[in-house]
């Protein structure tokens, strides 16, 4: 398998050195084109670090990333800002959606930073809506649609670019049982229909269990690893219950 995402031996350090915190320690995986990983870990363990850092929000203190094979630690500038909006696709827990703009504008907004034609790009979003199941919403502004169609709208507008790798941070955290339910969903068929790699840090486990592997962080450390193979998703979920429960006692965290 071709690999999209290469983290090599990456440290993230806070503080001086009489008040050293290690964010990430040392941590190595590699994630292959088409894979749907979920990053897993108690509030303090280092996974938003991390997924910080593979975004380019924040710089590892040492170590290196690599993107389709790029050296992503090495951007800087124009050109880390074109690599961040030409190959990465980023879904927060707040949506970040532009209040001021319909469904359609905000999802558009990304090709027309890129200069894409207004053809093409009408044709590219209603391709993505209707993979999406929001092709009702896209007149709508944010303040008219429920949290799931928000969620949806934001997920399309982070895969309208094709990017190499879509990062989403608790997408889940904001909605609905039944809203999270239908996203992740939507996720499955992106990763399994249309071939998008996804990495996604959450603390849920029904989330997680949607991901074809997911990976244990604890104290800035990979502590295990998970992959789903042919297992069914609730078995899938009793094994990540399994390690949670193993992470000392952080179950409360971790649902």
């Amino acid at each position: 398998m071709e690999n999209i995402l290469s983290i090599e031996n990456i440290e993230k350090y806070y503080g001086s050195r009489s008040s050293l915190t290690k964010a990430i320690n040392n941590v190595s995986f590699k994630v292959d084109k088409g894979e749907f990983v979920a990053i897993m870990g108690a509030s303090g363990s280092g996974k938003t670090t991390l997924l910080n850092c593979i975004s380019t929000i924040d710089k590892v203190t040492s170590g290196h990333i690599y993107v389709d094979g790029v050296d992503i630690t090495r951007l800087k500038g124009n050109k880390l800002n074109r690599f961040r909006r030409e190959q990465l696709g980023f879904i927060f827990q707040d949506f970040n959606l532009l209040d001021t703009l319909n469904a359609y504008e905000n999802i558009a907004l990304a090709l027309s930073i890129q200069n894409v034609p207004v053809k093409e790009i009408v044709g590219r979003v209603e391709t993505v809506a209707r993979q999406l199941d929001i092709l009702s919403v896209l007149n709508k502004f944010p303040y008219q649609m429920s949290g799931g169609q928000k969620q949806r709208v934001a997920s399309a507008r982070a895969i309208i670019t094709n990017p190499k790798l879509v990062l989403a941070d608790e997408p889940t955290g904001a909605l609905d049982s039944k809203a999270a339910k239908m996203l992740l969903e939507r996720f499955t068929y992106l990763n399994q229909e249309v071939q998008t790699t996804i990495l996604m840090v959450t603390h849920d486990a029904f989330t997680a269990s949607y991901a074809s592997r997911v990976i244990f962080i604890k104290d800035g450390k990979i502590f295990h690893e998970l992959y789903k193979g042919d297992q069914t998703r609730k078995h899938f979920f009793d094994q990540i219950i399994d390690v949670v429960t193993l992470l000392g006692g952080d179950l409360n965290d971790a649902l």
